[in-house]
């Protein structure tokens, strides 16, 4: 009897020196929060009643001007039936935050350490790499998705872009090298995947430009393989999209 009882306090002992442990060194094995939600998975954008439609940029005058003007001319080529060529004529990804905006579907992964996002048009692949600084934009070599942080705060994974490649424009928007795209990314109890984007640029905003986009979940979607070859439409010697007859350019 008395040899039992003396196990048990060993045990109870060691118990009591691994809680202490455990609460002075962070021993334990970290476990994501509950409020973490499980995004994984394939989505598409859905309308939201409560999301509202995207404000015009608030850009500085001398930048909304040619803003103004270029949508102008893109509108009355359009009414011609000689459309401006855009980006996706060259066969060139929409970058960020473009590619947030769909109409395509998208895959989220859920990795230690790593958010996936993959849209499926041009398979554009951007990476949020969570818990980690972020860094100076000098220190980053442009792209077109850019470099990403980010981490949970509650149910929400709040992320931070930049390093955005200058050429690369969101609706046409200018923007400057310091360009920050701050994200807000969570799950609604309408199982709503919901991205609440701000776009920080003091150089050519007067004020944060946000808008959100919405998303619904496709259970039983696989991405399909999307690339851009043999684009049969081409950008002309006055920036006009055209389309090639035959793959000799008739």
């Amino acid at each position: 009897m008395y040899a039992n009882m003396i196990r048990q306090l060993r045990t109870f002992g060691l118990v009591i020196i691994l809680i202490a442990c455990t609460a002075k060194f962070g021993l334990s094995a970290q476990q994501p929060s509950g409020n973490i939600p499980d995004i994984t998975g394939s989505w598409e954008r859905a309308r939201d009643p409560s999301i509202p439609n995207p404000p015009q940029p608030p850009l500085k005058s001398q930048y909304l001007k040619e803003w103004q003007a270029q949508a102008q001319a893109a509108r009355e080529a359009s009414a011609k039936g000689q459309p401006i060529a855009e980006r996706v004529v060259l066969c060139l990804p929409e970058g960020m935050p473009g590619m947030m905006a769909g109409p395509f579907p998208m895959e989220i992964l859920q990795s230690k350490g790593q958010v996936t996002i993959i849209q499926e048009a041009y398979t554009q692949v951007r990476r949020i790499l969570l818990d980690r600084q972020q860094k100076p934009v000098d220190d980053v070599e442009p792209g077109f998705y850019g470099y990403s942080v980010g981490h949970w705060d509650g149910g929400t994974l709040m992320a931070d872009t930049i390093g955005i490649r200058e050429d690369v424009r969101y609706q046409n928007v200018p923007h400057s090298k310091d360009i920050h795209i701050k994200e807000r990314i969570s799950l609604g109890p309408n199982g709503i995947l919901r991205d609440e984007i701000t776009i920080e640029d003091p150089t050519v905003l007067e004020k944060p430009w946000t808008f959100t986009y919405g998303y619904r979940r496709m259970p039983d979607y696989q991405l399909l393989e999307y690339i851009c070859e043999d684009n049969r439409e081409y950008a002309d010697e006055k920036g006009l999209q055209k389309i090639r007859l035959d793959p000799a350019g008739r």
